[in-house]
């Protein structure tokens, strides 16, 4: 029978229905509904656990310093089909898990670094126990409200919603099964982006900034941060947002800046909210006081455009979820259609209300009264509760990299705020509260739309949906644990808000909340940043990369742009029967350099939070280099491109 069984094994492939609009009773998934595998093992679940700590402190890293994350289902994928045969094969819906499992911390640490170093930038110490505990169930939350929609979305939507990462990921899954050699180019590219970083930014043998200011064009400068993590984002991404970004930072520090420097001259008082004269301001000084309300105005407009586009598919998904959560179906069901039980979700769903009514009562019982408490988890539960359904149809059609949770969370945060401001509630503690019930928001929206995308891949290849589920809230759980302590240590080693770890999505949601709450939003140039996106709006251009890209430093969308370049070199050639390959080379590639970059940022930070003379004593420096410090940086990071440029066209 083994024998008859991997001789069958070997001729499988994932069913063309994989992408035609059939009925999900009628789909045949890679491994059988009738049949069974090992799935939720203790290997599955360690190893888990283990990348999703490993991305989730990687995340943290990529989205404190650009504000973007990206999905690490496939690196994971491809990490555990290498290490499953090593320690001896696992099943494909093994592998499975192990993704299932690590892309639930990428998510979460999306959804923390959002919010929570909003507390850092306003000069508070955020608790390491709060972060854990709000992470925590709005991650949970974030599981079970996605768990009555999967039937409706994942399997009787099957082909409309095309779930792009989900797909991707079942295939790179069942390549894997067969024998596919993918985790060679992934761990390339953690080993060079890992070399590389430790060399720049440990040893700091060359420059990672290079810049140059441009000649009689005063305030306006080319630069940007060579890193290998940036160039793989870029890539990621592709050539059009890449574009997009580009042309956003380019108004803000070409345009806007040395306009302001032009005319400073003749301004004789400050302007609001800057307290000094604009002919004594350095560059850095207008991006603090100006650039970034702008580049606000511009990515909240953005975000909530792209929020009422949706809106058609939002009323659609939220009817329909309403009506599968109220239906019984008694009917027995095939493995691969069983989920939890509606009585854990709506059960569990109670619990953690109360528990977020709980919790708020303990640490906001001078600033709120405990009943008024209940306002503020009722918020949480049903703001989470309408984008998680927002959340897991949107992913399906766009993916997760493109799902607008900063819009949502913008949109969460000014109707708290507007609520707060409306009853008297404009404290610093009532500004944390509601940048509270934003950080359980956002986390609970990134979490159901990697939900949405694993359990797409599962019904793909024939997982067991229940499984995969407990899965996700295994991976919430570890993650919660460690996010928290990441981000303190790295706000100790390198600072938050520094030039290093910039936190731009976090320091947006501090603008939002204290700007309506106390009132001190400088409007003039919130609104100049709205007409800027709604103008490229008009011209047909997606405003969201834009708004991005003006509220970014200019030295880390230069980069990014160059792999968006290279993306464009790739897509753009001829051989249509290589297309596929290439692509999938850049993507794995560029997932290893972000993930080895973003793995020795955070462990130089840590480093540095423990001991800076250790790490110092590493620094042997880049003087060396001269008059061509520039000029060499800028090879070296040629010399990367290139290597990831031969990567893409690296026969398998």
């Amino acid at each position: 029978m083994a024998k008859q069984f991997k001789m069958k094994k070997e001729t499988r492939e994932l069913s063309s229905d994989a992408y035609q609009e059939i009925s999900g009773e009628e789909y045949k998934p890679y491994i059988g509904k009738r049949e069974f595998l090992p799935e939720f093992t203790f290997k599955a679940i360690l190893t888990g656990m283990i990348l999703g700590i490993m991305f989730a402190a990687a995340n943290a890293y990529i989205g404190l310093k650009v504000g973007l994350t990206v999905s690490a289902s496939i690196p994971v994928a491809v990490m555990a089909v290498a290490i499953f045969r090593i320690l001896g094969k696992g099943s494909i819906l093994e592998n499975n898990m192990v993704q299932t499992v690590g892309s639930a911390g990428e998510s979460l640490a999306a959804g923390v670094i959002f919010t929570f170093p909003a507390l850092i930038i306003w000069g508070m110490r955020p608790e390491l126990t709060k972060i854990f505990i709000f992470s925590l169930l709005g991650g949970l939350l974030g599981v079970l409200f996605m768990i009555p929609l999967r039937s409706l979305l994942i399997s009787k939507q099957h082909g409309r919603l095309p779930y792009p990462e989900g797909t991707a990921c079942a295939e790179v899954l069942v390549a894997g099964d067969k024998g596919g050699t993918e985790a060679k180019t992934l761990f390339a590219g953690l080993g060079i982006g890992s070399l590389y970083e430790f060399l720049m930014n440990g040893l700091k043998l060359w420059n990672f900034r290079p810049s140059w200011d441009i000649p009689f064009y005063k305030g306006a400068k080319i630069t940007g941060e060579v890193t290998p993590a940036l160039l793989g984002v870029g890539y990621i991404i592709g050539p059009r947002i890449s574009a997009i970004m580009l042309s956003g930072g380019a108004l803000a520090w070409l345009v806007i800046i040395p306009l302001i420097m032009a005319i400073g001259d003749d301004v004789a008082n400050p302007i609001y909210p800057a307290e000094t004269l604009i002919s004594q301001m350095s560059v850095k000084e207008i991006w603090h006081y100006y650039i970034r309300y702008i580049g606000a105005g511009a990515v909240a407009f953005g975000g909530l455009i792209t929020l009422i586009r949706a809106i058609p598919t939002i009323l659609e998904t939220f009817k329909t979820g309403l009506k599968s959560i109220f239906k019984t179906n008694k009917e027995v069901r095939v493995r691969t259609d069983r989920d939890l039980s509606m009585l854990v979700v709506i059960s569990g769903a109670a619990l953690l209300a109360v528990c977020l009514w709980l919790v708020l009562s303990f640490w906001t019982a001078t600033e709120i009264p405990v009943i008024s408490n209940l306002l503020v988890a009722f918020l949480m539960v049903i703001f989470s509760f309408f984008f998680v359904t927002v959340s897991s149809r949107i992913v399906g059609l766009i993916g997760s990299s493109s799902n607008p949770v900063s819009g949502m969370t913008i949109t969460t945060l000014l109707l708290t705020s507007l609520i707060f401001a409306m009853m008297g509630w404009t404290t610093d503690a009532h500004m944390v509260i509601a940048l509270s019930v934003g950080a359980v928001v956002c986390i609970s929206i990134a979490i159901a739309g990697d939900t949405s995308q694993d359990l797409k891949t599962g019904f793909l290849i024939g997982a067991t949906p229940w499984k995969q589920q407990v899965g996700e809230f295994i991976g919430v759980l570890t993650s919660a644990i460690f996010v928290g302590w990441v981000i303190l240590r790295l706000h100790k080693g390198v600072g938050i808000g520094s030039e290093t770890l910039p936190a731009p999505q976090a320091t947006l949601m501090s603008l939002v909340v204290k700007g309506v709450i106390m009132g001190e939003l400088p409007w003039n140039f919130v609104i100049i940043g709205i007409f800027l996106a709604a103008i490229v709006e008009i011209i047909g251009i997606r405003s969201l990369p834009f708004a991005v890209g003006v509220y970014l430093p200019f030295y880390l969308t230069t980069p990014i742009m160059v792999g968006g370049v290279l993306r464009y070199i790739t897509e753009k050639r001829n051989e249509d029967n290589m297309l596929k390959t290439r692509r999938e080379n850049g993507i794995l590639f560029s997932s290893g350099l972000i993930a080895g970059s973003a793995l020795v940022g955070v462990g130089l930070a840590l480093l540095a939070s423990y001991s800076k003379r250790l790490t110092e004593a590493f620094e042997l420096g880049h003087g060396w280099m001269g008059l061509f410090n520039n000029i060499a940086s800028l090879i070296i990071f040629a010399g990367l491109s290139l290597l990831l440029f031969m990567f893409i066209n690296k026969k398998r």
